[in-house]
């Protein structure tokens, strides 16, 4: 059983509960693949955990809110504790977890040639995504790196109706705090394609005559299906050039993480604005550099 901390938001885990129709066999496998890519692990008394963070929940609401579009039924707790295993016991549960990747990894990295560029990159690519939801790391992440860095010769781095833009002119437009590479790629777009006169405001709970995006509650402009809110903008809002849907591939990528479109080029930029963020950057001035980045990578396109 777990022992829920209702009112806190420091309690050290997360947990993920959901349940979803029977009919939902296409939505049930979509949910398990992204449960597999987050690091989540199954619980015996139920439900999926991670160690709580920004990040992480962010992983877990927006899991939640794939559930409800597929008519199920999801929440996500905050957690003091489990009966059936300790603090200690589940940290060692998580690094065992990635331990079995890393050993996957060195396993084929001892298979492959030096001179194989394009399967050294491909493990490479491999190890950064373990390392992306390693939460306790280990020694077998070092002994991966250090064998594929050998590998490689140096060092492993770490269909709607068109919205009326008529009805979005000189508006609010509020977000969650901490914006990370889809809300600062979505505020750049509002500004330069949709209002150019839009101001921002923060908060986790939608306020009176603002318009809302990349948001957990329903309404307003958030993840579609598999889109990150970039996407969702672009599509009600019929924007289609070239430079803007390639712009869309670098976000999605970036943002969800499932290597639909095989562009890198944001990873750097969502990596930096989390650095930001780590280092208490108010809302406003993340938002801000966040948007000049996009600006920045968006001209390098166009």
């Amino acid at each position: 059983m777990y022992t829920i901390a209702m009112a806190r938001t420091d309690a050290p885990w997360l947990v993920l509960l959901f349940s979803l129709p029977r009919a939902q066999a296409s939505g049930r496998v979509d949910v398990w693949r992204r449960l597999k890519r987050s690091g989540a692990l199954a619980m015996e008394s139920g439900g999926h955990v991670l160690p709580n963070s920004q990040e992480n929940r962010e992983r877990f609401e927006w899991l939640a809110e794939s559930v409800r579009q597929y008519k199920g039924a999801a929440q996500v707790l905050t957690v003091e504790s489990f009966g059936e295993v300790s603090a200690g016991d589940l940290k060692d549960r998580f690094i065992n977890a990635r331990s079995a990747d890393y050993t996957e990894i060195i396993v084929d990295a001892k298979k492959t040639k030096p001179g194989d560029q394009i399967g050294i990159s491909r493990l490479r690519k491999r190890l950064q995504d373990v390392i992306a939801i390693d939460q306790f790391g280990g020694a077998m992440r070092e002994r991966a790196e250090r064998v594929l860095g050998n590998k490689s010769g140096g060092e492993i781095a770490a269909v709607a109706k068109p919205t009326a833009r008529q009805e979005f002119r000189n508006r609010v437009w509020q977000t969650r705090p901490r914006p990370g590479i889809d809300r600062s790629a979505s505020a750049w777009l509002i500004v330069n394609y949709i209002d150019s006169k839009a101001r921002f405001k923060f908060g986790s709970t939608p306020m009176a005559n603002t318009v809302t995006f990349d948001m957990y509650q329903p309404g307003g402009f958030g993840h579609h299906g598999d889109e990150c809110t970039f996407e969702t903008l672009l599509r009600e809002f019929k924007l289609s050039s070239k430079p803007l849907r390639v712009m869309a591939e670098m976000i999605h990528d970036a943002d969800i993480k499932d290597e639909k479109y095989g562009r890198t080029e944001a990873i750097t930029v969502d990596k930096i604005l989390k650095g930001w963020a780590a280092k208490g950057m108010a809302d406003a001035e993340l938002l801000s550099k966040g948007m000049e980045l996009i600006d920045g990578l968006y001209r390098s396109i166009s």
